[in-house]
């Protein structure tokens, strides 16, 4: 009996270490596949997508490219797919409720994969919380959409320059078109062959060396003058740079200033002739009565508009005129006949 005994034990013993190293291989695995840790050292999260792109359990879970957890469930909710992942505890403060998850994957042709944004902002986030999803850019979807969305762009396009539809088109289509574009071409070869003989003033211009003298001089002297403002010289060259000018300007400036401020307060006689309604009431007045005057003048009104308007009246001045040169004439004349003075005392 207690040999028998003695080998149960040892069986035992041996049944007991082969458990314990399958379990260590077991826990050994688990840790390793999918850089996740333990059960204990993991957390979950969830997020749904419109569309997975055949993303499977077990997918890796990746961080700013550093792989932290796997997908546990992939699963329909309402139109959507919710898939929930485990992610190592280490990584919670990355992962905030700012950060999106995106589905990304190994290769460009490589099983999908789960990628999460870190964030530094925001709270982070707990175990069995939402983290918001976000569309992948760059997807192989995404460059066959737009390439289809191109290819038919480009289709169209074709279409309505075969129909003659728009600039190019008619340019491509229409007869007329082709025609003034040719004779376009032609008239800018006719042009180009004149100017290159040296006809007309762009030919003189580009072909005779007078006219390049003549042009080179009126640059020089305008930089000349340039010059000589920049120096100072002469009237605008003083006027640009020297001091008690600007001074004597900025003065004149100041008083006309001055004298404004004063007409517009009605200040002086010039602000009274231009403030003052009264004044200006007054020689509205004079004004009327002037053109009233000038009215009755023209209209022979009164004896200055007759003496204006009446011709007796001025053949009898006329008249009287010539008498009292003629009298003046007799007189000088003859003083004695006109002019005889008797003097008599009693």
């Amino acid at each position: 009996m207690p040999r028998t005994r003695s080998l149960a034990w040892s069986e035992l013993k041996i049944g007991i270490v082969a458990v314990v190293a399958v379990a260590l291989a077991i826990m050994l695995i688990v840790a390793v596949g999918g850089q996740g840790g333990f059960s204990w050292q993991r957390y979950k999260l969830k997020t749904t997508f419109a569309n997975v792109q055949g993303l499977k359990s077990g997918a890796i879970v990746r961080v700013a490219g550093v792989e932290v957890g796997k997908v546990t469930d992939v699963d329909f909710v309402g139109a959507d797919v919710q898939v929930v992942v485990e992610v190592n505890k280490e990584q919670r403060a990355r992962i905030t409720d700012q950060s999106r998850a995106s589905i990304g994957s190994l290769s460009l042709l490589g099983e999908p994969t789960i990628e999460i944004s870190p964030s530094s902002q925001g709270a982070p986030l707990k175990d069995g919380d939402f983290i918001p999803s976000a569309r992948t850019p760059g997807q192989i979807s995404d460059v066959a959409e737009n390439a289809t969305q191109t290819l038919e762009q480009t289709t169209a396009l074709i279409k309505e320059i075969r129909s003659g539809k728009g600039t190019v088109g008619k340019l491509f289509t229409d007869d007329s078109v082709y025609r003034e574009v040719n004779e376009l071409v032609a008239s800018a070869q006719a042009v180009t062959l004149a100017i290159n003989r040296g006809n007309g003033t762009l030919g003189l211009l580009l072909r005779d060396p007078a006219v390049y003298k003549e042009a080179n001089a009126a640059i020089g002297n305008l930089q000349e003058m340039t010059r000589r403002i920049n120096a100072g010289e002469g009237s605008l060259g003083r006027l640009l740079h020297d001091d008690q000018m600007a001074k004597s300007l900025s003065s004149a400036s100041t008083n006309l200033d001055q004298v404004t401020g004063k007409l517009s307060r009605g200040e002086g006689t010039a602000g009274k002739l231009l403030t003052d309604q009264q004044l200006y009431d007054r020689f509205n007045s004079v004004a009327a009565r002037i053109d009233k005057l000038t009215s009755d003048l023209e209209q022979g009104r009164g004896t200055a508009g007759q003496f204006l308007q009446d011709k007796q009246i001025y053949e009898n001045m006329n008249g009287a005129a010539s008498e009292l040169r003629g009298l003046i004439g007799d007189i000088r004349k003859d003083p004695k006949k006109y002019l005889n003075v008797r003097v008599s005392i009693f």
